[in-house]
Formats: C-alpha cells, sequence, structure tokens
C-alpha cells in the first residue's frame, strides 16, 4: 500500500470526526483539518469559503498530502518514521514536527527538511531507536502545555499507539491491533499553548536580589536593626524583634524555594521546547 495512504488512514482514526472544544486551540476541526487550514486551501483553489464540516474526501486528501507528507518530505523518509513526522506534524504543526525529527538526528534544527535531514534519516540504522527519540521529545512538549491537564491523557494514548505502529512499520512488519477511542477528542498540541515560566522574581526580592532595589527583605532587616537597640529594655520590642527575625527567615527559605521551583519549571519548559 502507498506510504501515504497507510499512513492517512491512521492519522484520520486518531483525528475522529468533527470537533470544535472550546479549549482547542485549532479551532473547528474536521478529520484533523482545521477551519483556518481549509479557509486558506480554498483560497488556494480560488473557491468560496465555507464551513469545514462539509471539507469533501478529495479536499481532505489533497490537503493531507500538499500541506504535511509533501512538506515533510515523506516519500523520502524510512518508512515508519515518515508516520511519525506524520502523524506530528498534524497535531503540532509541521515545523515543529520537523525540529523533533532534527533533534532526534542530532542534524541542524531548523523546522526545515533539506538533504541533510533526508541523508541522516537515511543513514540512521536503528529506525526503531530514532522513533523512540522522535517521541520520547513530543511527549516532553506536550506536557509543557498548558492544556496537558485536560488532553493529556489522549495525547499520552495517542503517541503510545503512533509508536507501536510506527516501530512496526519501519521494521517491515503489519501494524498491530490497537485500541482506538470510538469518538476521539484530538485537540491540536502547539506552539501557542507552552505554559509561561514562572518568574524567579519574588524569590530573589527576598533572598537577596531585590535588597538592592527597596524589597521586602530589605524592609525587615531595616526594622530589625532599628529595634535592636530597644529590645534589651522592652519585652514587647525583644519579641517584635525575634518575629522580625522568624519572618526575615521564613521569606528567605521561602524565596530559595520557589526560586529552585521556578528556575527547575523554566529548565523542564525550554528544554522540551527550544530545541535548537
Amino acid at each position: 500500500m502507498d506510504q501515504f495512504i497507510r499512513s492517512l488512514e491512521k492519522v484520520l482514526r486518531e483525528e475522529g470526526g468533527y470537533s470544535d472544544h472550546p479549549d482547542d486551540p485549532g479551532g473547528p476541526t474536521m478529520k484533523g483539518v482545521t477551519q483556518r487550514v481549509y479557509d486558506a486551501y480554498r483560497d488556494r483553489i480560488r473557491k468560496q469559503r465555507r464551513s469545514v464540516r462539509l471539507i469533501e474526501t478529495s479536499e481532505l486528501e489533497e490537503i493531507y498530502r500538499t500541506s504535511y507528507w509533501d512538506l515533510i518530505r515523506g516519500g523520502a523518509l524510512p518508512a515508519g518514521v515518515n508516520y511519525v513526522v506524520f502523524d506530528g506534524a498534524v497535531n503540532s504543526g509541521v515545523k515543529r514536527s520537523v525540529e523533533w525529527l532534527q533533534a532526534a538526528l542530532g542534524v541542524n534544527v531548523d523546522g526545515v527538511i533539506g538533504p541533510a535531514t533526508i541523508a541522516a534519516a537515511q543513514r540512521d540504522a536503528n529506525n526503531d531507536a530514532l522513533i523512540d527519540r522522535i517521541l520520547d521529545r513530543r511527549l516532553a512538549f506536550l506536557q509543557s502545555l498548558r492544556t496537558w491537564k485536560k488532553f493529556g491523557k489522549g495525547w499520552k494514548a495517542r503517541v503510545a499507539r503512533v509508536r507501536a505502529v510506527g516501530q512496526a512499520w519501519a521494521t517491515g512488519v503489519e501494524a498491530p491491533a490497537l485500541l482506538y477511542a470510538a469518538d476521539p477528542v484530538s485537540a491540536k498540541a502547539l506552539d501557542s499553548d507552552v505554559k509561561t515560566a514562572p518568574s524567579a522574581a519574588p524569590a530573589d526580592a527576598t533572598t537577596g536580589g531585590g535588597i538592592g532595589f527597596g524589597g521586602v527583605a530589605f524592609v525587615l532587616k531595616d526594622l530589625q536593626d532599628q529595634l535592636a537597640p530597644y529590645s534589651m529594655g522592652s519585652d514587647l520590642i525583644g519579641k517584635a524583634v525575634v518575629g522580625l527575625i522568624v519572618v526575615s527567615g521564613a521569606l528567605t527559605v521561602g524565596g530559595l524555594l520557589w526560586g529552585l521551583y521556578a528556575r527547575h519549571k523554566a529548565a523542564k519548559i525550554k528544554q522540551a521546547t527550544v530545541l535548537s
């Protein structure tokens, strides 16, 4: 069977029919084709725009071939690998899926498949392992999205199925029988939904970074220093000084912990999204 046709059959099983989930950044989508993509296609062939619900089979196949398969150079990539990159392109965009492939191959990551990427993919002697590296990066990216909590279970299952099919085809055997949802909701997983890294600024303000700029830690330290000379003669002031020390210490410890958390989260998001 033609590799494009068999790959398209699997992608369509993943995408299901019509959906318009309010949290899906793709918006109205029919069989994986968004209204925006369908509008661009109808403009290109000089036909009036209409609802993506009305997309015809011939239009669907042409969009998938010209807007995804041809752009990932599916016919030049090894069997199985081409399906994995194709499915990723449909769900997260051609550029992002090609970047996963390039990062997995260890070539220049620019999101465009050229001769160097094709040659590296064809030279790779272990396509099973290559597919693992591609999909591990894809899964890390999906986990970096704000919509992971809502769609993560479905995305994780999809990646597992894509892995099973891709590795079977890479070794020249038929794809295993897999369990697909009767009515899948396959939301688009786009860069626009990447989580914003938490700011480490509050941590800096309470652990010293903000002292020179009139931060909270500076105010507490200044009050503590001013009250300290009177603490010996006043039990109340003494308790106030102790209280300030405790609060200042708690802010410092809390700031350190928040700083570690914020920088760890930022590093994970960067690792999942910045591959070049």
